[in-house]
């Protein structure tokens, strides 16, 4: 719905697909680019593990950069651009085998 006069086009995600095959000890960087007309953008990251619900990872963008606990910057880090926020893991677990998700 639309309120006030501030309304735009809708914001767009999108991460390519397949999958990321890597060997534990490696980092990897996994894609996610947007299109927001937002000068305050805010960009999140998700693990979704199987037959679990996505859990929160860490956030980026305008109001600040946030780490889960369970996600700790010194593995898992992002850096946002004005068109992409990309997720690095590094020294990798077989733990971490999953779904990522951005939103």
């Amino acid at each position: 719905h639309c309120l006030l006069l501030s309304c735009k086009g809708e914001d767009k995600v999108m991460q390519p697909s397949g999958d990321v095959i890597a060997a534990e000890g490696d980092t990897v960087t996994l894609d996610c680019t947007f299109e927001t007309s937002s000068n305050t953008r805010t960009l999140f990251w998700y693990k979704q593990e199987v037959n679990d619900f996505p859990k929160y990872m860490l956030k980026r963008g305008y109001y600040g950069d946030d780490n889960s606990p369970d996600f700790q910057k010194d593995r898992f880090d992002a850096k946002l651009s004005k068109t992409s926020v990309l997720l690095k893991i590094q020294k990798l677990q077989l733990s971490d085998s999953a779904v990522y998700y951005c939103a």
